[in-house]
């Protein structure tokens, strides 16, 4: 933090701060209150000023940000109680007959009222604290700055890592319920198996290529459920009614975070397929330039309590990927009917222009 002095943004914030100060006594000069060969006792205040702030910002306020409080405190008090001296002693017992109408002690209040030596000694013990004061809140800013930044670039990096980490969990619940299914299909059914290997590669391709980037393209994505479902069908039963309906205008190209409803797809084949009953899933898909609506409803079978109340693993993995892919721009409508005979899901991603080529 320290270096950043160096920079020429902070080179020309020093020369704001000192140079008015610096050209005050030659200002006094040029009007023949003080001579110019007397530049020592001229410039004498303002750079005890120089030093008190840049010991300060450099050295012991350092000290106070890393808990010496004390130290911070006594050597601050003997810096500026003995240049205030200093400053006294040079001025008034060396300089004092060059000092004609700059330091008119003639006019501070009598001994009677206040000693004028203690009185100026204390006049430049302020003067210089306030200085040290000015240097200290500098450095606590910038730090207090460049601790914030971090905590944001902490956050940013945390928030990227977890959803790098639940993309990661996608994969292998995917890629193993996938092989299951083609598994039991080479049993009865070889040529369909070979079909739907031909499907899981195309899958596999958009897993391990497109699925990398934040956001891919929305059609690319549609693709990739119309051959889960493909792939799906295989091995469903007759009774099962499927339904797709997507609506992507050939000029839309909206992007989407990666595989954020393949989920959903999931959930609805787990739970919405019972032999010997009335089975059904109904896809739609709907996108423009503003939003996108993708909604999913299927008949409810659902295996066991947990999953009877909607809370698996899977739906809760695709609400914190919403959260981190879109915060504050999405809604998700999900639940059963008053019979628990059907479960629909609806979610509408807001503002994806943002995500537009």
């Amino acid at each position: 933090m320290r270096k950043q002095i160096y920079t020429s943004r902070n080179l020309w914030n020093q020369v704001i701060i000192w140079l008015p100060l610096l050209l005050i006594p030659m200002m006094y000069a040029l009007h023949g209150i003080s001579p110019l060969r007397n530049s020592f006792s001229q410039y004498l205040v303002p750079l005890s000023m120089v030093i008190v702030a840049y010991l300060n910002y450099f050295v012991l306020s350092p000290m106070l940000l890393k808990g010496n409080k004390k130290e911070f405190w006594t050597l601050n008090a003997l810096l500026i109680l003995l240049l205030s001296i200093a400053q006294h002693e040079w001025l008034y017992h060396i300089g004092n007959e060059r000092l004609i109408v700059a330091f008119p002690y003639q006019m501070l209040p009598t001994e009677k009222d206040l000693n004028p030596h203690v009185f100026f000694i204390i006049r430049n013990f302020f003067n210089l604290s306030v200085c040290a004061g000015a240097a200290t809140s500098v450095l606590m800013a910038q730090r207090l700055s460049k601790a914030e930044a971090e905590k944001r670039e902490a956050e940013t990096a945390m928030t990227k890592a977890e959803l790098v980490n639940l993309r990661q969990q996608v994969n292998p619940h995917f890629l193993l319920n996938t092989m299951n299914n083609i598994y039991a299909l080479t049993a009865f059914d070889t040529e369909k198996a070979q079909k739907a290997i031909i499907d899981l590669s195309k899958m596999l391709r958009h897993i391990l290529y497109d699925y990398q980037q934040p956001y891919v393209n929305l059609k690319e994505e549609v693709e990739f459920l119309h051959n889960y479902v493909d792939l799906m069908m295989i091995r469903i039963p007759e009774n099962v009614e499927i339904a797709r309906d997507c609506h992507i205008p050939d000029s839309c190209q909206v992007l989407v975070a990666p595989m954020i409803f393949i989920s959903l797809l999931e959930n609805a084949f787990k739970h919405g397929i019972c032999p010997g009953r009335k089975n059904f899933i109904h896809i739609h898909l709907d996108a423009d330039s503003s939003c996108i609506v993708f909604s999913i409803q299927n008949s409810n079978y659902p295996r066991g309590e947990a999953e009877r109340n909607g809370h698996g693993i899977g739906l809760k993995q695709v609400e914190r990927r919403l959260e981190l892919a879109y915060p504050g721009k999405y809604k998700w409508e999900k639940g059963f009917d008053s019979k628990r005979n059907i479960y629909s899901s609806k979610i509408i991603i807001y503002d994806t222009k943002l995500h537009n080529h």
